[in-house]
């Protein structure tokens, strides 16, 4: 699969994103590319065992790439090769994670603080709270991360299960950074019958998403739907694209478990309302009092992602984005059953067209059906860096939708 990136042979995990978010050139230096925050610090215990949080969230999408990574680290320090015969191999404290990454990964507003008390009640298997908080950032961690993985094309190299390598394209057609991101050669764009490569239609849906913005932007004061109009506003179901997954199986439990609509007919869990518990107000505070200094990190994750911008779109330039940027985040939290009270639902369909929430929704709940295809089908004039951007906002939204419902959890089982 070549998206935005496709990994050299001799790149670690961290150098092929560290190198995508070069290319993407946040504006900020290396500095700011750092800060958005590729490996949380401190993992959890010691030696080996500090390498099975990750690998089993990892594991959970599938990440062959994450996956083999923490392998060949956990080798590396020393590890007991039979702990990567199944879950059941590891410590017992570490196999207690196996139901929250499960629920964490596909269904988080499952968690309740049944779960939280299973984990620091189980007699000389417990968690402290301090590490469990510690567990959760590094979960959600790679369950977005794997998201970004898959959303970019990152993939295994070529002497590696389900690797794969390509030929670059010509590069007196493209940049260096399109080269090292993968970037399409001229057979997978549309020619005309002249020989030309047609762009009419994608010049078209850049300037109509303008002009939806334009006229949100206008009416948006002299609009205010009411608390009904919007609770009543159902956003589309798309249909996924599916992919041969590969086996990593062994690495987590109940492979059968896995994503669901939050809204599907007969569940009946109650909507998140940011206005009682949110990041900001709730989670930050507590993620800081028991991870010390790692909720200002992950808090300062989450206000770049979310700001960052060119201001431009496509070939425009001096482009307000905080609406676009909004409507994608909202609508991920809104996959989540996570609800704000103060925004209009009803310009996420007008933002978002069919093709770029297919690949949001797969991105974000099922990455590894992600496709070579969906990654084109959507805002097919804008540069492989602004496509990079969106990815950091999905997996940060994400990360965010995940955190909420378990310091929830944390927070209702301490009260």
């Amino acid at each position: 699969m070549r998206l935005a990136a496709a990994a050299n042979e001799s790149y670690t995990a961290s150098l092929a994103v560290s190198g995508l978010l070069g290319c993407h050139q946040c504006g900020g230096g290396r500095g700011q590319d750092e800060e958005l925050g590729i490996r949380i610090p401190r993992p959890v215990g010691h030696g080996p065992s500090r390498f099975i949080p990750e690998k089993e969230a990892a594991a959970r999408h599938q990440c062959s790439y994450l996956v083999n990574l923490h392998v060949n680290d956990f080798l590396h320090v020393g590890g007991d090769p039979k702990w990567l015969n199944g879950l059941e191999n590891a410590p017992q404290k570490l196999q207690n994670l196996g139901e929250l990454n499960k629920v964490l990964a596909h269904r988080p507003w499952l968690i309740t603080k049944e779960h939280i008390e299973g984990l620091l009640k189980a007699e000389e298997h417990s968690w402290s709270l301090a590490e469990l908080v510690h567990a959760v950032v590094l979960l959600t961690h790679y369950h977005s991360l794997a998201s970004f993985t898959f959303g970019c094309g990152i993939s295994p190299e070529i002497h590696c299960d389900g690797g794969h390598t390509f030929r670059p394209p010509s590069v007196s057609n493209y940049c260096i950074c399109d080269i090292t991101n993968g970037n399409h050669s001229v057979d997978d764009l549309q020619v005309n019958s002249a020989g030309n490569i047609s762009v009419s239609d994608s010049f078209f849906e850049v300037e109509a998403l303008m002009e939806k913005m334009k006229q949100l932007q206008e009416c948006r004061d002299e609009e205010e739907a009411s608390q009904e109009e919007m609770a009543s506003r159902q956003l589309r179901k798309d249909d996924d694209e599916a992919t041969p997954a590969r086996d990593v199986s062994r690495h987590f439990e109940d492979t059968s478990y896995g994503y669901k609509d939050f809204s599907r007919h007969g569940m009946h869990v109650p909507t998140f309302r940011v206005q009682d518990y949110c990041w900001e107000d709730h989670g930050y505070s507590l993620v800081n009092r028991l991870y010390p200094d790692v909720g200002q990190l992950i808090d300062e994750k989450f206000h770049i992602a979310y700001n960052l911008t060119y201001n431009t779109m496509a070939m425009h330039k001096d482009v307000d984005t905080s609406m676009l940027r909004r409507a994608i985040w909202n609508y991920i939290h809104c996959m989540f059953g996570i609800r704000y009270d103060d925004y209009d639902y009803g310009e996420i369909n007008q933002l978002l067209d069919r093709s770029f929430k297919v690949y949001i929704k797969t991105v974000v709940c099922t990455p590894e059906k992600v496709t070579k295809r969906m990654y084109d089908s959507f805002w097919r004039q804008f540069k492989h860096s602004e496509k990079v951007h969106v990815n950091l906002l999905l997996i940060e939204a994400r990360m965010q939708a995940e955190l909420l419902y378990a310091l929830r959890a944390i927070t209702r089982y301490m009260t």
